[in-house]
């Protein structure tokens, strides 16, 4: 069958910078072979500004402890143990900004407790239908000492929340340390059982695929290197290699932690579930883009003109974005066309030149004269481009700061994010729940439709923009294709509510109508706020 030769899109080409990834280490080993002393003893490294520490599982509980290990250097992150809050707290190490310069530090200590956990929430889960479904048919309800069969598609659920972990791991801007402990088990040779064993480790069995490195620990100072991905060691691919004196500071320094870049490049696949194939002269949809040339102009020019420090705000807003994203977003200045991720390059530069210039005016001032912090804290005050007033003390236009980018053009088909009256309000954007106070009735819908899209978006782990992106792409946003858009996400949310304990709420949601007019109230249990606004 013929396809499509002509590029639907327009596309670019880049040499590879040759910068090493910060490392993914596995740690594994027996246990009591040391993976967790290792792992304290390597949060005080000095490659790294702050360690941060989260367990998973309570069968150790060592993070307290270890906390006397000559050297380590950590915080612990508190969850509540749950799966969704356990990914929450990922997501908050990933937002915490550079100390000094230096990558923060991330340690899981144990990935095998949390398969566990997902392994454990689907046997539950296999359970809970299987007394369902004997309900229905009115026969004999399993008992605990009865099997269950766990199904594929509960099994692929599992792995569909480890994968979004390891998501939010690859998001991390710095090292990361993962742990997990090893099996003896016997080796299989054609699928028949030997008299011999090996290791395994104790996790999903794609993850030594998903890590740079895998140390395996038979004692403390006893490692051996039975995987790298890495140019700055003389390993051959496929070789296990013992590590003398192993130190996870000399692990870091030798797959290159010091040269590597400031965040992961990665390219994370997305799954096209209409399976569609574009027609011949027609543009594939494209994903509608998570941040603007209006709204990253904005953001730069607000970190700018932080009274405080600009600079960690500009770092700041580099890590929470990321540099993929910011470097596919254009922006308009006075320096030029440049993108997002340049505009920030530049504005740091900029206020390190302003700095050392007020820094070398404060060594020639008597006593008394401007601060070179209150130098500092003015620069990113400066007038806005095309303004034409200017005081005296004010320092001219091309010198004080940095030229903003120019949000006035939004781009096409999409509209930047700014405060409009209740008139001027539109009534089909994703990103905004119309008023409760409107009394039309499609307005009624449409504001129901909404929020159990909100309420779907929170269970599924993500914002509203992001469950509704797919469908804001095919076109504009009617009531009748939001609401068959909900209706399909029912059934998935469902299922997530019943793994998470709330049988009644997921029942309820099942058999509600479409719309819900009484959605809030139905979900005023996990969602307060939702139902104070409805």
């Amino acid at each position: 069958m013929a396809g499509i030769t002509t590029p639907q899109r327009t596309r670019r080409s880049r040499r590879p910078t040759g910068m090493p990834n910060p490392p993914l280490v596995l740690l594994t080993g027996l246990e009591k072979t040391g993976k967790s002393f290792e792992a304290a003893r390597g949060t005080g490294s000095d490659l790294v500004g702050r360690s941060f520490w989260i367990e998973i599982g309570g069968t150790e509980g060592t993070a307290d402890y270890y906390g006397r290990v000559p050297g380590a250097d950590y915080e612990i992150v508190e969850h509540d143990g749950s799966y969704q809050d356990i990914l929450d707290a990922i997501r908050w190490v990933n937002h915490q900004p550079r100390t000094d310069g230096k990558p923060n530090l991330l340690v899981i200590d144990t990935m095998t407790a949390l398969w566990d956990m997902l392994s454990d929430e689907v046997a539950r889960y296999a359970r809970n239908r299987a007394i369902r479904k004997a309900e229905r048919n009115r026969s004999r309800i399993p008992t605990l000492d009865d099997p269950v069969v766990i199904d594929s598609d509960l099994w692929n659920r599992a792995k569909d929340r480890w994968g979004e972990v390891l998501w939010q791991i690859r998001r991390h801007q710095g090292p990361c340390l993962l742990l997990a402990r090893t099996e003896i088990v016997t080796a299989f040779e054609n699928d028949k059982p030997t008299r011999n064993t090996t290791r395994k480790i104790k996790a999903e069995r794609n993850l030594p695929a998903a890590v740079d490195a895998i140390v395996d620990l038979h004692a403390i100072g006893d490692a051996w290197l039975t995987g790298v991905r890495s140019l700055h060691m003389d390993i051959r691919p496929g070789e296990t290699q013992r590590f003398p004196d192993f130190t996870v500071d000399a692990l870091l320094r030798r797959l290159g932690l010091l040269d590597a870049a400031d965040s992961r490049s990665v390219s994370e696949l997305r799954p096209d579930a209409t399976l569609g194939e574009p027609q011949s002269g027609s543009p594939a949809p494209q994903q509608a883009p998570t941040l603007t040339s209006a709204q990253a102009a904005e953001m730069i020019r607000r970190a700018l003109m932080h009274p405080e420090n600009p600079e960690a705000e500009l770092r700041a807003l580099r890590e929470q974005h990321g540099r993929l994203t910011l470097g596919a977003v254009a922006t308009q200045t006075a320096w030029g066309t440049m993108s997002a991720d340049e505009l920030i390059d530049r504005s740091l530069e900029h206020l390190k030149t302003k700095a050392e210039q007020a820094q070398a005016e404060a060594g020639q001032q008597p006593t008394g004269a401007t601060s070179e912090t209150g130098d500092i804290e003015q620069t990113p005050s400066g007038p806005e481009q095309g303004s034409s007033n200017t005081t005296p003390d004010e320092p001219e236009p091309d010198d004080s700061v940095p030229p903003p980018p120019d949000p006035q053009q939004p781009e096409p088909g999409l509209e930047p994010l700014e405060e409009v009256s209740e008139a001027e309000e539109p009534q089909d954007l994703s990103h905004r729940v119309p008023r409760p106070a409107q009394t039309s009735k499609v307005d009624r819908v449409m504001t129901v439709l909404l929020t159990e899209a909100e309420i779907q978006a929170r269970t599924l782990g993500i914002t509203r923009e992001d469950h509704l992106a797919s469908l804001a792409t095919e076109g504009t946003m009617t009531m009748t294709r939001l609401r068959n858009y909900v209706a399909r996400n029912r059934h998935q949310v469902a299922d997530l509510l019943e793994t998470d304990g709330h049988h009644d709420i997921a029942d309820a949601y099942r058999r509600a109508g479409t719309p819900e007019l009484k959605i809030a109230q139905l979900f005023a249990p996990l969602h307060a706020d939702l139902a104070a606004t409805d």
